[in-house]
């Protein structure tokens, strides 16, 4: 070909790329298209051709990456650069008023708050550096996500490349990825003419479309997204809604409905009108957002375990329905706890067929006053779990008693027990009460504990039933010889039985996975190992805190609780765990088999900090200088604790250090160090 042609090819791909995205934001971004759909299609086409003659000149964020092509047979777990907390829930007024006082006390002075649509979608974190989209990750547990880049790059209102200048050259802006109602019902037309079972809601249509294999498929089903939180270390904004405003002109679609508060009045008011535009929407939202305005005044109020302490969510109230109590199921969980469930005459509820529901405990039945036969009232919490929230007392057939509770185990007879302060009865025969193993057992292999994926719960039930395993170390005890050719029936969901065998790939399978398991991290076995009341963020916190084992089985109660989120009851579990000379001999048997019991180790710098706590408190010049002074901590032989104590050592304190922390500490005599003196102490 003519050099003339090669070089009018790429003009005219450069000019085309430009103009495609153009035409995107336009429509996607601002719902303003300015040409035809066909003229849009006829403008790609061209640009798809020209690409696949002269791919030298294709721009790695062309719009042709929308259409889609990539195949993921596996996602990628990416840890996050900023961990992706949930927000505070609720339902009652009476709640974002307290939050809006606490606030006020802690701040001291007037606080502007910026309030949002609360979108009923995925969580999803984009990355960018110098303009380009490089990773977009979904929420996962917090601290890691799936990398679903290639299914994300097909989402039109996602920018593949910022527009203008001035955006930061490295960032992370979050935001949710949504199903608006009329893909949703695209989709499940689609699905009902081939003959598959319809999607329940648009936010598991969108979950389910987010994991496809096959992005040609993702493409097609026209997700949306809403961006909503810019996250940077040296942040050039003073406010949140100044950093949407600046979003938005970089091209992300970022939602009219927002508005800044200066007082509850106009909170609520905000919060009653979108619940009013709420059904007139052309997606689903199931509340409202409140944050606090100012980027400084976040950083003072700083954050739970699992939650900033400046925001909060309101969610409106759920699609409720009326039903009939036909009878109770009391299910085992696997830490014995009983829990009754509830089964109803089919009702139709937010999308979906409710045929059960929970009652949660023995104090919530007795609270609603629930008798045999009555009719109930259901909702969905969080419209995913349906719940029975009352009982229609004009309904109740004559001669209706109180439902009674167990008194014992329905699987195993062994009386149950309740803890004082406690709400649940549970079984104490953790050793023999198949649920419980088997629930210990399931827990252990499970994605986000040791991510034993060849082995499922059917396997784990097959195993438990042969008397092959009977607790989590059993599991590297296994043979080659001891799974081949072992056998389950399962009964089918139309009533049939079908016989599942074991075969030699399956068995090397199972076996591969279980040795993988052995480089999973200390914070993920810690968890995976299943001590009461101990989830993923605690069992982080506690690993990053006593960085093994052997550390933390003798901690005594007090120095749990210096760790962030770990309160009374959540130490005395660990402290109890521990106690046992079952658990002891689990633990060892686990060590035994290679499984990881400490943290990484890290060369320290010095022993300068040697057995000291140090506290972290105030604002810092940006989050990530913070971060810096509590791995200089570690790195010095010290240990970050979140609470005033008479165990601190010292503070470390930036400005705005608040003042019942002060206080405390002045009462204590602990010392108050700036940035300043402790880099000093270091040198």
């Amino acid at each position: 070909m003519l050099l003339m042609e090669r070089e009018e090819a790429r003009l005219r791909i450069a000019r085309l790329t430009e103009e495609i995205r153009q035409h995107n934001y336009n429509y996607y971004v601002l719902s303003r298209p300015v040409i035809t759909d066909y003229e849009f299609d006829q403008l790609l086409e061209e640009l798809i051709r020209l690409e696949q003659e002269f791919p030298e000149f294709a721009a790695t964020d062309s719009p042709t990456r929308r259409v889609g092509g990539e195949v993921t047979k596996e996602f990628q777990q990416v840890t996050h650069r900023y961990p992706m907390l949930s927000l505070g829930n609720t339902y009652s007024e009476q709640d974002v008023r307290d939050f809006e006082e606490r606030v006020r006390k802690v701040i001291g002075e007037e606080t502007e708050y910026a309030c949002e649509l609360k979108f009923d979608g995925v969580a999803i974190g984009l990355r960018y550096v110098d303009g380009l989209l490089v990773q977009a990750v979904t929420r996962g547990d917090g601290i890691r996500g799936d990398d679903v880049t290639a299914n994300v790059r097909t989402i039109r209102s996602v920018p593949l490349r910022l527009n203008g200048s001035g955006f930061p050259s490295d960032f992370e802006i979050r935001g949710e990825i949504i199903l608006p109602h009329s893909s949703f019902e695209k989709v499940n037309l689609e699905r009902a003419e081939e003959g598959e079972e319809p999607f329940a809601n648009p936010r598991n249509a969108a979950s389910g479309t987010l994991k496809m294999q096959d992005s040609r498929e993702v493409a097609r089903r026209k997700l949306d997204c809403y961006l909503y939180h810019v996250l940077v270390d040296d942040t050039p904004f003073m406010t949140h809604f100044e950093s949407l405003t600046a979003a938005k002109k970089w091209g992300f679609k970022v939602s009219e409905h927002r508005a800044r508060c200066k007082n509850i009045d106009e909170i609520f008011e905000f919060i009653h009108s979108c619940e009013e535009a709420r059904p007139t929407l052309p997606f689903d939202i199931d509340g409202v957002v409140i944050k606090v305005n100012a980027l400084s005044q976040q950083e003072m109020l700083g954050f739970t375990a699992k939650s900033p302490r400046w925001a909060i969510a309101f969610k409106f109230r759920a699609e409720s329905a009326s039903t009939r109590l036909l009878s109770v199921d009391f299910q085992v969980g696997r830490t014995g706890t009983v829990t009754p469930v509830a089964n109803l005459a089919p009702v139709h509820l937010a999308g979906t067929i409710v045929k059960r529901a929970t009652m949660h405990n023995a104090d919530f039945i007795r609270s609603l006053d629930i008798c045999t036969g009555d009719t109930v009232f259901v909702e969905k919490g969080g419209e995913i779990i349906p719940k029975i929230t009352g009982v229609d007392a004009n309904l109740r057939p004559a001669g209706a008693v109180p439902l009674p509770f167990v008194t014992h185990c329905p699987e195993c007879g062994t009386a149950l027990i309740r803890n004082e302060g406690e709400a649940a009865w549970y079984c104490p025969n953790e050793s023999g009460c198949p649920p419980q193993i088997k629930g210990r057992l399931q827990h252990f292999i499970s994605r986000r504990a040791m991510n034993i994926e060849t082995l499922g719960e059917g396997t784990i039930e097959m195993l438990y039933d042969h008397g092959i395993i009977h607790d989590v170390a059993d599991l590297y005890d296994l043979k080659a010889e001891q799974l081949m050719g072992l056998t389950k029936t399962f009964v089918a969901d139309d009533g049939s039985e079908r016989k599942v065998s074991l075969r030699e790939k399956s068995v090397a399978n199972i076996l591969n996975g279980i040795e993988a398991s052995k480089s999973v991290p200390f914070e993920r076995v810690l968890f995976a190992i299943g001590i009461r009341y101990v989830g993923e963020t605690t069992s982080r916190l506690l690993a990053e805190h006593f960085l093994n084992i052997g550390n933390l089985e003798k901690a005594p109660k007090e120095e749990l609780t210096e760790v962030e989120g770990v309160g009374v009851a959540i130490a005395q579990s660990i402290v109890a765990f521990f106690k046992s000379p079952a658990n002891q001999e689990l633990i060892e048997r686990l060590k035994s088999h290679g499984i990881r019991f400490a943290s990484h180790s890290r060369e320290l710098l010095s022993q300068k900090l040697a057995s000291r706590k140090v506290v972290v408190t105030g604002i810092f010049s940006s989050p990530a200088r913070r971060k810096e002074i509590e791995e200089l901590i570690i790195l010095h032989g010290g240990r970050n604790i979140s609470s005033v104590s008479k165990n601190t050592s010292f503070i470390v304190a930036g400005q705005n250090m608040g003042p019942e922390k002060l206080k405390k500490a002045q009462e204590l005599g602990i010392p108050v160090l700036s940035e300043i003196d402790f880099l000093e102490m270091l040198r």
